[in-house]
């Protein structure tokens, strides 16, 4: 029987329209982990980078950007995971400016501590490949997916997110980084596209001898038709490059032949991609399906309500719209997946974000495809135990799945 985690109104509330995600996806994942880890999650303390000071490396509203370092020990002393942290973007005055207001904008509201689970756990029980590497997660507070580089004098917004990635890289380079004979990139949703954007980047910090890859998590955004015809993702993205001054840090191999708001979109980047890459994702990607192709936007009369509260209400023709963006996921990855270094997992489950929550990463009860785990499969294709090319059959099929339904308005 699938299992569906009900998404709490009251928890995950964030309004679209200040730039970020109607929900949190690690609130989404503490209203209720069923099958996650029976033990008390790790937690890990927040440090600022002082050195970023000195490059103007800082977040929306000025102050500094940080990170939480957890040491790896013994076999995994010397191999690292990087994580990017995820949460959204904002692509005006009005947004950016609500945004820095809270953890995504500002350190000064970002958790002294915080909790890691899923791909950063450091229980063998819950994260058997990766649980004694020394795990860090970057937090997230320039709105523009670590790219960004502009100033707005007039709104006191710094959109330094391509600063904040270099200052970052460098301190963790000076704390032992620097010697890793392994290192994982990672991130989930905003993160899991920062992950696609600096991956090649991430490579040539490390000697020819590391072994370096990039998981994606949820990053697969598409260049999808909303519900009433208009492209509501390219706005907003072309929003957010204008604003941020993305563009010239989009991988130029991208940018030497497409515009810079194509590639804000990971199909037109993954092909081109030359550090080996691992794409994780959702063909129903429920963030998705409620601020790309269903918004209040294009859906003024609710049609789509709700079906985006909870798969089990979409009608016969929500669904056959739905194979179609699935469809159209799996066209985008069709060359990317046919290199062997890089590996893939697209389960047909309604969520978002599978990695850092346990009860999908690695738990008696974890989705499946072929019987296997989301966390065996990255492992694998990282140990070069065997190539993982994963796809699922088509909804409703996949009994594993863990889907995200939600109470209240959507």
């Amino acid at each position: 029987m699938s299992l569906l985690w009900v998404a709490g109104f009251l928890f995950v509330w964030v309004r679209w329209a200040h730039g970020t995600e109607y929900w949190n996806t690690s609130e989404v994942a503490s209203v209720n982990n069923g099958g996650g880890g029976s033990s008390p999650p790790l937690l890990v303390g927040l440090t600022l980078i002082q050195s970023a000071a000195a490059t103007h490396a800082v977040c929306l509203d000025g102050s500094l950007p940080g990170y939480h370092l957890h040491r790896g020990y013994g076999s995994g002393a010397n191999s690292w995971i990087v994580n990017l942290e995820g949460g959204g973007w904002c692509n005006d005055i009005k947004s950016c400016a609500f945004r820095k207001t809270g953890h995504h904008g500002s350190s000064y509201y970002m958790e002294k501590e915080i909790q890691f689970s899923g791909i950063l756990s450091n229980k063998p029980e819950e994260n058997p490949d990766f649980y004694n590497w020394n795990r860090v997660k970057i937090r997230y507070c320039d709105g523009g997916s670590f790219l960004g580089e502009s100033y707005n004098e007039a709104a006191g917004l710094y959109f330094r997110g391509q600063r904040i990635w270099l200052a970052a890289m460098e301190e963790l380079l000076s704390n032992g980084m620097r010697d890793a004979s392994q290192a994982l990139l990672s991130g989930c949703s905003a993160g899991g596209l920062s992950t696609i954007f600096h991956c090649d980047n991430f490579r040539a910090l490390f000697s020819r001898s590391t072994n370096v890859k990039c998981l994606a998590d949820a990053g697969l955004f598409l260049d999808s038709v909303d519900v009433a015809g208009g492209h509501t993702m390219r706005s907003f993205f072309g929003d957010v490059v204008s604003l941020q001054g993305a563009g010239r840090y989009l991988p130029r191999t991208c940018t030497s032949r497409m515009d810079a708001t194509s590639c804000f979109f990971p199909q037109n980047v993954v092909g081109s991609i030359q550090t080996p890459l691992f794409l994780l994702n959702t063909a129903y990607d429920v963030w998705q399906l409620q601020q790309s192709l269903a918004p209040k936007t294009a859906d003024p009369q609710g049609y789509w309500k709700e079906c985006k509260m909870n798969h089990a209400n979409c009608n016969s023709y929500q669904l056959q719209f739905l194979q179609g963006f699935r469809d159209q996921m799996l066209n985008a990855v069709k060359e990317f997946s046919s290199y062997g270094k890089n590996g893939l997992y697209i389960n047909s489950c309604f969520a978002h974000c599978q990695s850092e929550r346990q009860d999908t990463w690695y738990a008696s009860n974890s989705p499946l495809i072929g019987n296997k785990r989301i966390a065996t499969a990255v492992g694998d294709w990282f140990f070069d135990r065997s190539q993982v090319d994963a796809v699922d059959c088509a909804y409703p099929c996949d009994g594993t799945c863990h889907h995200i339904v939600f109470r209240g308005r959507v």
